[in-house]
């Protein structure tokens, strides 16, 4: 025999499905916020050669590359 549908019932599911998808919005990471060991590794590098001098600002790159 089908269920009848009952529209409190329906309304108190939708309630909590909406409960749940805020807190697994709330809750959740955005992985492209993880760097991996390599891009760690750059980083180091290229703030390093940073501190040192060696690298040129991106106007400069900018318009050495023509835009």
């Amino acid at each position: 025999m089908p269920e009848t549908i009952n529209m409190e019932k329906m309304y108190r599911e939708l309630l909590s499905l909406r409960r749940e998808i805020q807190f697994i919005k709330t809750h959740m990471f955005d992985p492209d916020t993880i760097m991996t060991t390599e891009e760690e590794t750059q980083l180091e590098e290229t703030l390093e050669l940073h501190k040192r001098g060696k690298t040129r600002r991106f106007e400069d790159l900018k318009k050495e590359l023509g835009d």
